[in-house]
């Protein structure tokens, strides 16, 4: 096999060797196995999928939540003759539809989704009907709560991937610690000797961690890019905010900067990316949303402009230097006035113990099969569309509900062709059914809409098949079709024994996913100050011992001796903004838990404070620098007051 895998190899991809771990990976799934493949940024983990691809029957299902990734890959392989393609949501209709024709009609080897497509109740459909021979799930670590990333969509991709009838699967990360590795392991089903890691020393790389203030982060930053000799270089911030004023500070000190960033329109993005990539000596200014998947070997700096959230974001970010090998630097401007933005991050998830109770309330009142939305119980519960189903997941992991197929309430349609051209296209029964689906459409300025369910009901048809004509007319290109409205449907397994009791103990889950990403940060701050080899430490972190210094970190570079950050300090409250924030309080419903009022006093948004119109307000964030939970105890400590006073 060895030498046929080669072969395959050289004449696929023009290499002549595999890079370490790959091939045994590969013969772990041609074999019949499903296997885990934990190697470093840059390691070469997308081969493990596309060689496969190209040597097993069927079309192979990659699913990876980046969508640069997506692109890049198949730009990649379409260079190479290989059929890819992907299914995201940029995707005009037109580009939907060809690509799905493309699968149906067994053109593609690689079909490249996010894991939130198996949410769609027509996709599923489709790909129940095509043969999958690997399910490849990238940034598998999203599946284990004690992974960096948590994503409770990837708690149901092992049953999705039963659901299409999957024959193998395979699990991908950059980043794994022993017990995130162990869950991943556990949720797919793989056997520990399929599991393989590489490692996550990377012997090019000089990591730097230089402690700074405040006052002097911008400073240090130019006089780092302008000491050093030009090349590609990331700039890693925490807020899009801070990605435009940053590129624009280094943009007059004459240096060529750009930000990058979510909030940025889709073309403006990736102008900047094609920008960067034909760059010799681009300065990306970026949120954590740059720089995965993209394929450039030549990055010479990643600086850390703000602090990493975790050591897993950090080795994932600092993997995308030095690619090609040759020496590159990495550099923490490690700046402890960073934290308490970063630690509001993980206290914005989590919502207050009544709006759990309320979240409980609503479902457990349901009739035992229900369908819901999951936005709008976020808006009646206050508590974000994420969380929400986080929170309905650990009910079905936890034996309380069952998830069925989530459907579209609502399709709308733009008629290209006429009712009567339409109609002519068929005879008898199918003519008639046709004939009364389009007469239930209510007509809008420019749309007509049909409520899938009440028309299943109203022509007395199952609700798929009215679904399945839609789509059939939509593929055929006689009707602009749309989809809106998702609901998701349960079934109630059983009711807990006490509906309080239940929510106190989802509530305190989340206040412990809280404490772990704090936890998180205060280890990237031990790693700044660490007595020892920086690198070691990191690479422990990942279940891996070094036997010696590394030679290229602060530590081993330096006098060996720790350094330590700058000690946080701790704004005095303002009296004023409290006192203007507590009036406000008294006539805004939304403002009544001390809990929401300190989110709102830090900068926090929830769907209440949207809903009322406060995270427009000018005190909204007016207390950003505050310490999160000295502001928290201080609020209770004045409402529980003016409880206590009003009695």
């Amino acid at each position: 096999m060895t030498s046929d895998l080669k072969q395959a190899l050289r004449t696929h991809f023009g290499f002549d060797s595999f890079q370490p771990g790959q091939q045994e990976v590969i013969e772990h799934l041609l074999a019949g196995r499903s296997a885990a493949a934990v190697f470093p940024t840059g390691g070469g983990k997308s081969l493990c999928y596309q060689l496969p691809a190209l040597l097993l029957p069927g079309v192979t299902l990659v699913v990876s939540p980046l969508i640069a990734l997506m692109k890049d890959q198949i730009d990649a392989l379409t260079r190479r003759g290989i059929a890819a393609a992907r299914l995201d949501s940029t995707l005009s209709l037109d580009e939907y539809r060809d690509v799905m024709q493309r699968v149906r009609g067994g053109e593609l080897r690689l079909l490249y989704v996010a894991p939130e497509r198996f949410q769609n109740e027509r996709f599923r459909e489709a790909i129940g009907k095509i043969r999958v021979s690997l399910f490849a799930v990238d940034e598998a670590h999203c599946i284990s709560e004690w992974g960096h990333s948590f994503r409770p969509d990837y708690l149901k991709l092992v049953e999705f991937a039963r659901q299409c009838r999957a024959e193998r699967l395979l699990a991908l990360t950059a980043t794994a610690t022993p017990k995130v590795l162990s869950d991943i392991r556990q949720a797919f089903h793989i056997e520990s000797q399929c599991a393989v890691r590489n490692s996550c020393y990377r012997p090019n790389l000089t990591l730097l961690a230089t402690p700074v203030d405040a006052k002097s982060q911008e400073g240090k930053l130019v006089e780092r890019l302008r000491a050093r000799a030009l090349g590609p270089t990331i700039v890693y911030v925490t807020l899009q905010r801070t990605a435009e004023e940053v590129a624009e500070m280094l943009c007059r000190q004459g240096l060529r900067a750009r930000p990058y960033h979510a909030g940025m329109e889709d073309e403006q993005r990736a102008a900047t990316q094609e920008w960067f990539m034909a760059s010799s000596d681009g300065i990306v200014v970026a949120t954590i949303a740059f720089g995965m998947g993209i394929d450039k070997a030549n990055i010479r700096y990643v600086y850390h402009f703000n602090l990493p959230k975790s050591l897993e974001n950090y080795a994932q970010e600092i993997g995308r230097a030095g690619r090609d090998g040759a020496p590159a630097i990495c550099e923490m401007l490690a700046c402890s006035a960073d934290l308490n933005q970063l630690e509001n991050f993980a206290y914005g998830d989590t919502p207050s113990e009544g709006a759990v109770a309320r979240l409980m309330e609503e479902i457990f009142t349901q009739e035992q099969e229900f369908d819901v939305s999951h936005y709008e119980l976020s808006g009646e519960c206050d508590i974000k569309p994420l969380v929400v189903r986080t929170l309905l997941t650990y009910l079905e992991l936890d034996g309380y509900l069952s998830g069925g197929t989530p459907f579209y309430s609502t399709y709308r349609f733009q008629p290209i062709w006429t009712s009567t051209q339409i109609l002519a296209q068929f005879e008898g029964e199918r003519r008639e059914f046709l004939d009364q689906l389009l007469r239930t459409a209510k007509k809008g300025k420019t749309w007509f809409q049909i409520d899938a369910e009440a028309a299943a009901q109203r022509l007395a048809t199952p609700r798929q098949r009215i679904v399945a004509a839609l789509d059939y007319m939509g593929e055929r290109g006689w009707l602009k079709l749309e989809v809106a409205g998702m609901r998701n449907r349960y079934r109630r397994l059983r009711m807990p024994p006490d509906r309080a009791e239940l929510a106190t103990a989802l509530y305190q889950r989340m206040v412990s996913r809280e404490q772990q990403e704090i936890d998180r940060l205060a280890q990237v701050v031990s790693l700044v100050e660490h007595e020892g080899c920086q690198v070691a430490a990191l690479c422990g972190h990942f279940g891996e011992e070094r036997g010696k210094p590394c030679g290229h970190c602060t530590w081993c570079l330096g006098d060996k001796a720790p350094v330590a950050m700058p000690k946080r300090t701790s704004r005095p409250l303002d009296e004023s903004i409290l006192r203007q924030a507590m009036a406000v309080r008294r006539n805004e419903p939304a403002l009544q838990e001390p809990l929401i009022m300190a989110r709102w006093l830090c900068g926090i948004g929830s769907p209440a404070l949207t809903k009322a119109k406060l995270s427009k307000h000018t005190l909204f964030g007016a207390l950003g620098q505050q310490p999160f939970g000295e502001l928290w105890a201080r609020l209770e400590q004045e409402i529980n007051g003016m409880a206590v006073a009003a009695r």
